[in-house]
Order: C-alpha cells, then sequence, then structure tokens
C-alpha cells in the first residue's frame, strides 16, 4: 500500500492509494481520506488499507512509557473475538456476564481485604479514570448529604491530593466543580505522606486521594499514615475525613507482592479503592473497577434503576453502552491465575525493575528517584553538574530511533525544574530485552557524551506520558 504517509506528504494528499496487488476489477484504485467513500470495496481490500496504516504505530513491546497491557494469551483472545458483541449494560439480554461482572468485583473486594466482601459494592468503569472519577462522586455527594443533614452549606467542596497526581483527578475537580488542594511533593516528601495535611484540610474536604503508585515515579503514598494524620486532625477538629485510593497500578501489584503492607480496607478511613484492570490487571484496554467498602459508603441516590429490554437494573456509571468482553477477560484471568499465578507474573515484572534499577543507578550520569520497588516503575535524574551538552529528552530521541520509548517530563509544581526519565515495566519485558535496553542506554550516552558542543534544545519534545 502506498497509503500510509508521514509528515507533509501525508497533509497534503487527500487520497489513499491502492497498490494494484490489493484492488480488484472494477474498484476504484484511489479512495477519499477524509471524507466517506461513494462506494464499496471488497473487504479484503478494506483490511489491507487499514491493517498497512495501523503498521506506523510503535512496538508496544518496546513501549516503557504506557502503564497499558498489550498482550493476552490465545485463549483470551479467543474469548474475546466470542464475547466482543455483548454490551455490558444491557444486564437483562446478558445476564451470565452481569453475574461475572459482580463476582469480580466481590473478588476484589475479597483481595482488598473488604470487612465483608459479600457487602461491597462495586463495578466495571471504561478504565481506572472513570473508577476514580466514581469514587470522587461518591466521596462529593456523601459530604453534601452530611453538610445538609448538619444544616451547613454545601457550597465550595474541596478534595486533597498529591500535586503528583494523574491528570484524571484534575478532570474530575474542573467537570463536578470540586477545588482540588494540592499537596506539592519535594525531595523531602517525595509523596503525599501526611505532611503538614491539617494545612489543607477544613470542613469542607470531601475526602483525601491516596495514590497508591504515583504516576510519574511508581511510589507509593503510605495510606495509613496518611490515614493516622487524619486521625489526629479529626481528633483536635472534629473533621472526619474519608480516603480514597487510586490504585490504578498499585491494587492489582500490593496484594501479591507486598502483602502486609496495610493500604486498603484494613483501614478504616478508606471508604473506596479503584485500579486499570487493564494495566496490572493483565486485560486488554479498556477496563476498570472501583469498589467500596460497604453499601453505605455508595449513597443509594447515585444509583440509578433503568428499565431497559424488559428488565429493572440498577447503574453508576458515566458511559453505558460498552463491550462486555474485557470484564469476561478479567474473570477468565482470575480462573487462568488465581492468587498464585498473579505473584509469579508480578514479581517477574518487578524483579526485571529492580535489575535496571540497579544498573542505572550504577551510570555515574544518573542519580535514581525510586527503584521499583513498589510498582515495577522507577525514575532517574541526569547528574547535577553531569554534562552541559545534552538532557534526558536527547536520550529519549536517541532510544526512540533504537524502538524504545521512554519519557522524559520535568516534575510537579515546586519540583518543576527537575526533569526525569521512567521506566515502566510490564508484563512482556523480559531479563533478555531489559539488557538489550540497557545495551542500547549505553551506546546512546557515549554517542551523547562524546559530542563536541551541546545538542539542541529548540526542536526538543517535552512532555508527560501516561
Amino acid at each position: 500500500m502506498s497509503g500510509s504517509n508521514r509528515g507533509a506528504e501525508s497533509e497534503e494528499r487527500d487520497v489513499v492509494a491502492m497498490n494494484p496487488l490489493f484492488s480488484r476489477p472494477g474498484e476504484a484504485t484511489e479512495l477519499p481520506r477524509n471524507v466517506l467513500p461513494p462506494g464499496e470495496s471488497f473487504p479484503e481490500t478494506a483490511y489491507q488499507i487499514v491493517h498497512d496504516e495501523a503498521m506506523l504505530d510503535g512496538n508496544a513491546r518496546l513501549n516503557l512509557a504506557t502503564f497499558v497491557g498489550t498482550w493476552m494469551d490465545p485463549y483470551a483472545q479467543r474469548l474475546n473475538a466470542e464475547t466482543a458483541d455483548k454490551n455490558m449494560i444491557d444486564k437483562d439480554e446478558y445476564p451470565a456476564t452481569a453475574a461475572i461482572e459482580t463476582r469480580c468485583w466481590k473478588i476484589l473486594g475479597d483481595l482488598w481485604n473488604a470487612p465483608d466482601p459479600a457487602s461491597t459494592i462495586g463495578t466495571s468503569t471504561i478504565g481506572s479514570s472513570e473508577a476514580a472519577m466514581l469514587g470522587g462522586l461518591a466521596l462529593k455527594r456523601r459530604w453534601q448529604h452530611a453538610r445538609r443533614a448538619a444544616g451547613k452549606s454545601t457550597e465550595k467542596p474541596n478534595l486533597v491530593l498529591s500535586s503528583a497526581v494523574q491528570v484524571c483527578w484534575e478532570k474530575f475537580c474542573n467537570y463536578w466543580d470540586v477545588e482540588a488542594r494540592y499537596v506539592p511533593i519535594s525531595l523531602e516528601h517525595k509523596v503525599l505522606d501526611g505532611f503538614e495535611l491539617e494545612k489543607y484540610v477544613d470542613e469542607n474536604t470531601i475526602g483525601v486521594v491516596a495514590i497508591l503508585g504515583v504516576t510519574y515515579t511508581g511510589a507509593y503514598e503510605p495510606v495509613e499514615k496518611i490515614s493516622a494524620v487524619l486521625d489526629e486532625i479529626q481528633a483536635a477538629t472534629g473533621l472526619d475525613v474519608p480516603i480514597h485510593v487510586d490504585g490504578a497500578s498499585g491494587a492489582m501489584i500490593a496484594p501479591f507482592l507486598q502483602p502486609d503492607l496495610v493500604w486498603d480496607f484494613r483501614v478504616e478511613r478508606v471508604v473506596s479503592i479503584n485500579t486499570s484492570a487493564h494495566k496490572y490487571g493483565l486485560v486488554y484496554p479498556g477496563l476498570g473497577w472501583v469498589v467500596w467498602r460497604d453499601k453505605a459508603a455508595l449513597p443509594e441516590d447515585l444509583v440509578f434503576s433503568v428499565s431497559y429490554l424488559g428488565g429493572d437494573m440498577p447503574t453508576f456509571a458515566l458511559n453505558f453502552s460498552r463491550p462486555g468482553s474485557q470484564v469476561l477477560l478479567q474473570y477468565y484471568l482470575f480462573l487462568r491465575l488465581g492468587y498464585d499465578g498473579y505473584y509469579k507474573v508480578q514479581k517477574a515484572s518487578q524483579d526485571v525493575a529492580l535489575y535496571l534499577s540497579g544498573e542505572i543507578a550504577k551510570m555515574p550520569q544518573f542519580d535514581l528517584w525510586n527503584d521499583g520497588s513498589d510498582i515495577p516503575v522507577f525514575a532517574w535524574s541526569l547528574k547535577k553538574g553531569y554534562t552541559d551538552k545534552w538532557t534526558l529528552y536527547h536520550l529519549s530521541e536517541r532510544l526512540r530511533t533504537k524502538g524504545w520509548l521512554l519519557p522524559s517530563y520535568p516534575m510537579p509544581v515546586d519540583l518543576e525544574e527537575l526533569t526525569v526519565q521512567r521506566i515502566v515495566v510490564r508484563n512482556g519485558l523480559s531479563r533478555d530485552l531489559a539488557a538489550s535496553l540497557l545495551g542500547d542506554i549505553r551506546t546512546e550516552i557515549a554517542f551523547l557524551d562524546a559530542l563536541e558542543s551541546p545538542m539542541p534544545v529548540e526542536a526538543v519534545s517535552k512532555g508527560f506520558h501516561h
């Protein structure tokens, strides 16, 4: 195919030209790029065009920027193909899928040490961003009910979170008119750890978000310690502030690799937890979960009873129709791996992360921020004063020529002068691939160190990669 063009050519050409090998007699040899074609094409032709366009995407296994999983075994692929047509919202037509959804969040409630897993309540979502927003909505509504019951104003709610929080929480506060109170991280307090929390909490605080696996660096925020500080605040002021744990990554790591770490429903202030099934839950993209400690933690007026295709069903979601296949894939993995299987997969990723971080720590060019002993994610910075010839952005660009995607980006407010580079180790990054990566890093550092003058900075791409 010659229709997959990059750069200026793709902007100038309004048509996709077909290779004669893939066109049939009577078919057009060119198809419009940005408008609907006037006639039909053979399925083989349409497939080949889309297939060839998608070839320009990167190699997912070499993308060490994303947390999102990209591989499932052949039986999962088969199940996915068989069930992609199921509508998750239509519990009347697909009662078995609905029952499996309930089974999954009860399994998660048990995994996260809910006092009574049978009395938890939860839902599947498109991803952890939707799950986080549902958790935030429940916090806001609970606060509103309590304020009204006390005859107090429900204006100006606020949410306390780390300055290193994922962007979905900024969206939540923006979309639902909640003031975001960001606690800045620093070199002394690399995560939200309860330090000076009393300066941010007041009677309008709907909750505190604790992140189990900060997106910037992969480090855990100490939920139990944050809760202890909130206990002190309550003793001094009477304010009873709940915690939502954003476990987008860590909620599917900690139960297996750090089972003694107290971060979940064992902490009484934790009322809800979200996670990404398509991250370390190991499912294809498109699935998240949120679970509440018990039914009292989710206000009833947020749950709708919908009459749909002859049945009544409860629903609490921002989305409506969506494929049910990912939910079935999650249950498949629960059955396929069990606790021991998840432990082995996550431990293999962590072992690779510790190997990589250990080798990078030995390099004289870098200062390690963390080592991947929380979730298998770690970051490092360029040693201050090491060189004026290149930056981590240049190293990222050099590694991209080898196919590796390693993001470089500035840290949050108050640390924005510090640039870090990060690696996310996911299932599929083997020890051998990691060794190849280290070889490429050393090769590109040698190239950059040998420069006689500084690299240009004008065209360097600076941005945060989720």
